[in-house]
């Protein structure tokens, strides 16, 4: 078990390392980023940004000298907001992890029940409706629905607010974008999961002993069939903060974004030491 947790802890690592090294190179994929900082400025100012920022260093050097500061806890600065890539993520992190768990709450409660209801009635018109309803939150991009759901409770009624994070409604359009799209993978492993439970021996002979339906589904198929879910969850649960940073602006998921439609996300820009 040792050997084992030791071998995915390495791969995870290594895994780490990898994808923040390709990361790391698609800075430079259209250049230098020294004219970016520019601009229309002149050449000797892109070749003082460069100098400063030590883009005039081999890409394995600059990356070394990042993955040291990140050992250390430094994240090194942000190019685009001239401040420190910690104090970044400091600020947003909260909103978008209490987004985060809200939105992964409230798809277990929509794919829990409607995945057991499935589960229970397989070919029926209840079963076809909620594979109907999972294929058409899959579907849907959950920025696009985010956008619909503003231009339709906040541009035409004004009944919830567009912006801000301050009380509970501000958070209804952001967790039901992110919610409904978490949910039909969620809705149909349930689904195949109470499918597979109620075939088994022991739920055949725990009915034929007498036991009531309501008491063999909540008793017994529904805590094994949890199990699966319990995984999935975890396992989507690590996109959900990813996918609530880069929520629009506009249903605002963290606090100090600027207007208009660019991404919230704190380190969205190239951040460099």
């Amino acid at each position: 078990m040792i050997a084992f947790l030791f071998r995915r802890l390495l791969v995870s690592a290594l895994l780490v390392v990898f994808v923040s090294l390709i990361s790391f190179s698609l800075v430079f994929a259209s250049g230098n980023p020294a004219a970016r900082l520019a601009g229309e400025g002149s050449a000797a100012d892109a070749a003082r940004l460069s100098q400063l920022h030590g883009f005039d260093d081999p890409i394995l050097l600059q990356y070394g000298r990042w993955l040291a500061g990140v050992a250390r806890g430094d994240f090194g600065d942000s190019l685009y907001f001239s401040r420190p890539v910690a104090e970044l993520l400091g600020q947003h992190f909260p909103a978008t992890a209490k987004l985060g768990l809200a939105a992964m709450l409230f798809a277990l409660l929509l794919a829990i029940p409607l995945g057991v209801l499935a589960g229970l009635r397989k070919g029926s018109l209840a079963d076809r409706a909620t594979m109907l309803l999972s294929a058409c939150a899959q579907a849907m991009p959950p920025f696009c629905l985010a956008f619909l759901l503003i231009i339709v409770f906040s541009v035409r009624n004004q009944w919830l607010p567009a912006s801000g994070f301050d009380t509970w409604k501000h958070y209804i359009m952001p967790v039901t974008a992110l919610g409904l799209f978490a949910m039909p993978a969620m809705l149909r492993l349930m689904k195949s999961e109470m499918e597979t439970v109620l075939a088994t021996d022991y739920i055949r002979t725990a009915r034929a002993m007498g036991l009531g339906g309501p008491s063999v589904v909540l008793k017994y198929a529904l805590r094994n069939a949890l199990r699966p879910l319990v995984s999935l969850a975890a396992a989507q649960m690590g996109t959900r903060p990813a996918r609530s940073s880069s929520k629009p602006c506009s249903p605002s998921t963290a606090r100090g974004c600027s207007p208009g439609p660019r991404s919230c996300a704190a380190t969205s820009p190239p951040c460099r030491r």
